[in-house]
């Protein structure tokens, strides 16, 4: 069926290389999700953009009913790199030997692209469904995730917008289409310390106050615990310190601050705010013996979650089993993504294409993975909407 937006609609890879030729680097939109609000128009969904800051949002429903199934994404992207080091330009959206390339294509515009194909596949076999179908499409995923998801879905609890259940369009395979379901996603933390003393000359240490000594010591503290060996489903928290900072470039002055960043990465065994209050302490445990200030700035930017093995999973795997002939792993592994944020919303779980080439230069996704991922997201509606989980 071809819409009045040119496209074919069940086709997609036109849908592909129509979100691909929009430059859509966090934060900029570049018009894609312009692009997408006219194909799910098209099919009769009521389309609501969440501006927020430097970042727009799409939100698009078809129905009001209940069970209502999410599809998410985003449409920003990363920056390219060395175009010069592309084989096919990032943004042409070329198709060469059965191949699709530039920047998104993987990561996930060809992904939101299976989504509304299936879409339109399930509306031509079946009709509009008995429950709703809804997306929520970020442009801030790849940046600092402030004034996109998280963000959208505050103005829709407001408004009294709900979901059942939601699936995240993230490129979840590690080397094939079928290798493996996100049904949860580790934490993550981020911490700068900074150590505040006095400047002085080292030939007169009684005269100053030096930093990086209890700066040194409280990262001792910190690594010095094992956070844990694992839990059920989850790999073991991590603590890394990612710089240590002074910015001395002299040998006979000992400087008046010193500054440190790091990430740990946690399992459900943890929270945010109970490793917050684990690094507070140990920071004030350096401060009772320095005469100066130790100052930390904490953000955690999820918690962890584990969407349970159950009637929903099953189904995700189902479907991509039927398709593939693999049936695939429920893993935790790998970074974040913003089902961080739906996790409190809706159950949800995370399945796209194979992530080989993501952020890299000469991004690329086989043609035939696409469509095959959009059959499995068709084969998903039609399971769901027959045959709801609880």
């Amino acid at each position: 069926m071809t819409s009045d937006t040119g496209f074919d609609l069940a086709n997609p890879v036109p849908i592909a290389q129509a979100l691909i030729r929009r430059p859509s680097i966090t934060p900029a939109d570049a018009g894609a999700l312009d692009v997408l609000q006219g194909m799910l128009e098209a099919m009769g969904f009521d389309c609501r953009r969440y501006p927020f800051g430097e970042v727009d949002n799409l939100y698009a429903r078809l129905g009001t009913a209940s069970p209502c199934f999410l599809f998410a994404g985003h449409t920003d992207v990363v920056p390219p790199g060395d175009e010069a080091g592309w084989q096919r330009a990032p943004f042409a959206a070329e198709e060469a030997d059965g191949v699709l390339w530039g920047r998104g294509a993987a990561d996930m515009k060809g992904a939101i692209a299976a989504m509304v194909a299936a879409v339109r596949r399930h509306l031509d076999a079946s009709g509009t469904p008995d429950g709703s179908i809804a997306f929520l499409i970020t442009g801030d995923e790849e940046g600092p995730a402030i004034n996109g998801t998280k963000a959208v879905l505050k103005a829709l609890e407001a408004e009294g917008e709900t979901f059942d259940h939601c699936l995240v369009g993230e490129p979840t395979n590690p080397n094939a289409l079928g290798d493996t379901i996100k049904s949860g996603r580790r934490g993550s933390l981020n911490c700068e310390i900074t150590v505040t003393g006095r400047q002085g000359h080292v030939a007169y240490p009684e005269r100053a106050e030096n930093p990086i000594p209890p700066l040194l010591d409280l990262l001792a503290r910190l690594r010095a615990r094992t956070l844990d060996s694992g839990v059920p489903h989850f790999q073991p928290s991590n603590l890394e310190i990612t710089t240590v900072d002074v910015g001395n470039p002299t040998t006979n002055v000992i400087p008046a601050t010193a500054r440190a960043r790091f990430n740990i990465r946690f399992n459900i065994a943890h929270t945010g705010a109970g490793l917050t209050r684990w690094i507070e302490d140990e920071a004030a445990g350096v401060n009772l013996h320095f005469d100066g200030q130790v100052k930390t700035d904490i953000h955690v930017t999820g918690e962890a979650f584990l969407t349970p093995a159950g009637a929903f999973t099953s189904l995700l795997q189902d479907c991509v089993e039927a398709e593939t002939g693999r049936r695939p792993a429920l893993t935790t592994g790998g970074g974040t993504s913003d089902a961080r944020f739906i996790q409190a919303y809706a159950p949800v779980a995370e399945f796209g294409l194979v992530g080989a080439t993501m952020h890299q230069v000469n991004e690329r996704v086989p043609v035939s993975d696409i469509e095959s991922l959009t059959r499995i997201y068709a084969r998903i509606l039609d399971r769901y909407f027959r045959d709801t989980p609880e």
